[in-house]
């Protein structure tokens, strides 16, 4: 059977899940998504307000993270509604075309390595679908998920959040596509940067927390899976 298990007739392709943000991506794509939709005025510039404090105390490091982005998420969701889906798939397009580089070296060559393995590429995100589809396949990925926002009459976005319950859980995604695509968790590799990413970290044989925050790094080193870390142009193992 080689590198693949066998099922009967059904040959299942060994699985490889990765958080995207923060762990491929050295930023947010929803962050630069809602500045380009500011420069582009489809959210009016005072958008910004809604994150503005999170931000700068994220940057004075006085505030957290998850903080800010669950404030940009806020601003998201706030001006959404009416903007037309070309809009904003145009605005993902622009951000992609400049930014698809703007890449870990870590993670990026990790991907190529299972790429060439016969791994099956999967990117799970709680950024917006539509700009994860023009990224994500440009580094190799088979498939990805992420949020997936309600398109109403002239194809204006209504504002609500299709099957959140699903993708807020991303141990739900995995489940459903290893049952779709015929994958196997046998010899898996999972990676990601946050807490929010330990409900599919505990599934995979292999999980690797990537510059993880303070929470997933002590569930990491109670958990013995390996953390990695790259700072400028070094990587190493805590």
């Amino acid at each position: 059977m080689g590198e693949k298990q066998r099922i009967g007739s059904a040959q299942l392709r060994k699985v490889a899940v990765f958080d995207v943000d923060g762990t491929i991506f050295r930023s947010s794509l929803l962050i630069q998504l809602v500045d380009k939709l500011i420069e582009k005025e489809a959210f009016p510039k005072n958008a910004r307000k809604v994150y503005e404090r999170e931000h700068m105390r994220w940057l004075d490091r006085e505030g957290d993270y998850e903080e800010y982005i669950q404030a940009v998420v806020r601003a998201f969701l706030k001006h959404l509604k009416g903007v037309h889906y070309g809009v904003l798939a145009d605005a993902a397009e622009e951000i992609v075309e400049m930014q698809w580089k703007h890449v870990y070296r870590h993670t990026r060559d990790l991907l190529s390595d299972l790429k060439k393995k016969g791994y099956y590429l999967l990117a799970v995100s709680h950024s917006p679908k539509t700009v994860l589809d023009k990224f994500c396949p440009r580094l190799g990925f088979d498939k990805s998920y992420g949020m997936v926002y309600e398109i109403g009459p002239q194809e204006c976005f209504t504002g609500e959040v299709i099957d959140a319950h699903l993708i807020l859980n991303k141990a739900n995604i995995l489940k459903r596509a290893v049952e779709k695509e015929n994958l196997t968790l046998l010899h898996s590799v999972g990676v990601g940067d946050t807490e929010a990413d330990i409900s599919f970290l505990e599934m995979v044989a292999e999980p690797i927390c990537f510059n993880p925050n303070l929470k997933l790094y002590r569930y990491a080193k109670r958990m013995g899976w390996k953390v990695v870390v790259e700072r400028k142009d070094v990587v190493y193992e805590l």
